[in-house]
């Protein structure tokens, strides 16, 4: 019931034909970045919390400061 050797083969030879070697290679290339961009992220020792209260505190100031101005004009 499974694939076996020569179906497989086939298949890649059909893949091969359909989109080139050039254009699976780059796939290929695009797919282990990504995949070592994921991990990266992953692993990265911040979590990704603190940096929403850095966006949030940069609004809260701007808020402030827009406050300001009306007050003053």
């Amino acid at each position: 019931m499974g694939i076996s050797m020569p179906q497989l083969l086939i298949i890649i030879a059909i893949v091969v034909l359909l989109f080139g070697t050039k254009k699976l290679r780059s796939l290929g290339s695009d797919l282990g970045e990504s995949v070592k961009g994921f991990k990266k992220a992953m692993s990265e020792e911040k979590p990704q919390d603190a940096s929403f209260e850095k966006v949030e505190s940069k609004a809260a100031e701007s808020a402030e400061q827009k406050a300001k101005e009306k007050e003053q004009a």
